[in-house]
């Protein structure tokens, strides 16, 4: 009988998931769910053909370059791929894996929840009650905006961001998009395309962003493109903090260009910017777009099945490099 393949896995994942990988490999499972530093990453993919990350480690140039010669294969428990070096993984040989697909209906809920919670205040009225300071109904109290027929922009068009379309056309919402292609009329089912970013943002009374973060992609929401959008607005960001400027989007909220954000991701996080703590019209989630018993099921069966077809000199549905 062939021995099992070894796998580091470098956190906690759901039950299921866990016991497929204890039934088909041998499994460096993350018990305590620690963060792992790069010596210890370094240290336990000793001896490994595969590791099993999440976005929580970043797999840099140098720590690809130090692994040893054993690990053919990085599967990511994650859609986003910018916690791993993937010129660096093509050096060594090495196949990277991501895990599209099984988690765009749930960033695209979380998207809604921010956009509603930010236009309608949620966070506000939630503190009252929990605070019990919430004296009466008042006719001109704890105003928002209402979704409803409005203008969404859409920055990215892929996968999440045309779910999130489909979502909001059941709030009438109006769609204009940006993406590096137009897509075909089925799809597009109506939105209106800009070829430019900058012509989309004056249209966008909401605007969502579903663009991965890349050099090309940082800081994208910044002062310039923030002045372009109509007084008011919401933006709402479920991608990575990477793409936005948050000295930008801070000073925007405190002078009331903007009338609020709903914010899933962040630079840093999860040591994320103080001052957005401190603004009432920012609607804050700790980075949960994916977070459905589902969906992180799916999530690790992905990552799974692409480690499968690869240990099978198969080619994995997901491959990046």
């Amino acid at each position: 009988m062939n021995a099992k393949h070894t796998v580091l896995v470098t956190r906690r994942l759901p039950q299921a998931v866990e016991e497929r990988l204890q039934r088909d490999y041998d499994a460096r499972l993350n018990t305590r769910d620690e963060l792992y530093s790069s010596a210890q990453i370094l240290q336990l993919a000793a001896g490994a053909d595969a590791i099993i990350p999440c976005h929580t480690e970043h797999l840099s140039a140098e720590i690809i370059a130090s692994l040893p010669d054993s690990v053919r294969a990085i599967c990511s428990f994650s859609v986003g791929y910018d916690h791993i070096d993937l010129a660096a993984a093509r050096s060594r040989g090495i196949i990277v894996t991501n895990t599209p697909d099984v988690l765009s209906s749930a960033t695209a809920e979380i998207a809604m929840l921010l956009m509603l919670g930010a236009a309608r205040r949620a966070h506000e009225g939630a503190r009252m009650l929990r605070t019990n300071t919430w004296a009466d109904w008042s006719a001109i109290g704890q105003l928002g905006i209402e979704v409803t027929g409005k203008r969404l922009g859409i920055i990215g068009m892929g996968r999440v961001g045309q779910v999130m379309a489909r979502r909001a056309r059941g709030f009438d919402m109006q769609i204009h998009y940006y993406n590096r292609h137009r897509l075909s009329p089925e799809i597009e089912q109506g939105a209106s395309y800009h070829a430019d970013l900058n012509d989309l943002l004056p249209h966008c009374q909401f605007l969502s962003i579903h663009c991965p973060a890349t050099p090309e992609t940082h800081h994208l929401l910044n002062a310039e493109r923030i002045a372009r959008l109509p007084d008011d607005a919401v933006v709402v960001n479920t991608a990575r903090g990477a793409v936005v400027d948050d000295d930008a989007l801070i000073a925007a909220l405190q002078s009331g260009k903007l009338f609020a954000a709903g914010l899933d991701v962040f630079n840093g996080e999860p040591d994320i910017d103080p001052r957005y703590r401190d603004l009432d019209n920012t609607f804050l989630l700790p980075h949960i777009g994916s977070a459905t018993r589902e969906t992180r099921d799916a999530m690790g069966f992905r990552a799974l099945d692409n480690l499968d077809a690869i240990v099978a000199g198969q080619e994995p549905r997901d491959r990046l490099v």
